[in-house]
């Protein structure tokens, strides 16, 4: 067999040690990396010359796919959201895509709370006045007590939930596929609606994915049915929020505080709105990077790769197209 070419563009990937390394090099595959999430212009620069994608979030268009093809194979996705990737016309070329569901949950619902304690209490600011020779002393507020919407009660949903009550949260959730069995184990009341939510929190926690019903889905329309003073955490994507809106009502007090680790462009543009917003943190889309976490994803995203390039299953695919024939033993 000719020697098969892979491109690897994962940050977490290349830069955690771990045995996901030598899995992949006792393959025998050609590995080419790159430091991602890469534009179209750069994929479409590189488009062609590999067997296979082991692909962050870059962006993976109709365009990448006709220049990578015929050559391309296999797409293995590190990572769970698929938005940055042509799905449909993956499907349509025939190209499987392998997905890795359920290895940064636990990652992500923690850093969400990160985020939420860090905004309640001042934490980066106060941490810049000492640093800066301050003693300044804020008034922060507690999670007790307080109502946490959660909208998506997937994996990652559910975790928040079960850390919300060990915080002594009330918590309520909407998601499509409602989960009976975990809400009464959890005391995690059902919202009819992503509206419902919005309305009865203090607290919203999104975690849904990105499709067209969700894009913008925090607006000044659905801002206002918000309580005033809400805080919002988004550890989804970033587009689900529109970034004007969102900056206008921190500034007027409405929304007391954003706590992100997405964006709508990763890296952002110097002059992205919420970058100077009032009471807002974000995070350079860490929350799923930790040790465990990486391992996790990295090893299952090595392993569906190479189960599709040996012509076999992986071990979660988002689209139904058969593997290939074998190109590696």
């Amino acid at each position: 067999m000719n020697t098969v070419r892979v491109l690897l563009t994962t940050t977490s990937f290349q830069d955690t040690p771990g045995p996901h390394h030598q899995v992949l090099a006792d393959s025998g595959v050609e590995l080419v990396c790159e430091r991602g999430p890469l534009p179209e212009s750069r994929m479409l620069e590189l488009a062609g010359d590999f067997d296979a994608f082991l692909c962050g979030d870059d962006v993976i268009t109709r365009a990448v796919l006709d220049k990578a093809a015929p050559r391309l194979k296999v797409l293995s996705k590190y990572g769970i959201g698929v938005d940055k990737i042509d799905v449909a016309s993956a499907t349509a070329m025939g190209i499987p895509l392998a997905f890795c569901p359920g290895v940064n949950h636990t990652t992500v619902a923690e850093h969400t709370f990160a985020l939420l304690l860090a905004l309640n209490r001042h934490l980066v600011e106060e941490a810049n006045f000492t640093r800066a020779g301050q003693w300044k002393r804020l008034t922060g507020h507690e999670i007790m007590g307080k109502t946490i919407g959660i909208v998506g009660l997937g994996r990652i949903g559910k975790e928040v939930a079960i850390r919300a009550k060990a915080f002594g949260m009330t918590v309520i959730a909407f998601d499509v596929y409602w989960d009976e069995a975990f809400a009464a184990a959890h005391a995690v009341t059902r919202a009819e609606s992503i509206a419902g939510v919005f309305a009865r929190s203090e607290v919203i926690s999104l975690h849904t994915n990105l499709t067209g019903e969700t894009r913008d889905m925090v607006r000044a329309e659905t801002i206002a049915t918000m309580k005033d003073g809400v805080i919002l955490l988004n550890c989804s994507r970033g587009e689900v929020v529109n970034n004007a809106d969102l900056a206008a009502a921190l500034e007027s007090g409405r929304v007391a505080g954003y706590g992100a680790d997405v964006l709508d462009e990763e890296p952002p543009r110097p002059d992205h709105p919420l970058l100077r917003a009032k009471n807002c943190i974000v995070t350079p889309h860490i929350g799923s990077r930790t040790y465990e976490s990486v391992r996790r994803q990295a090893m299952m995203s090595v392993q569906n790769l190479l189960a599709l390039l040996r012509g076999q299953k992986p071990l979660a695919q988002v689209n139904e197209v058969p593997p290939p024939a074998a190109l590696i033993s």
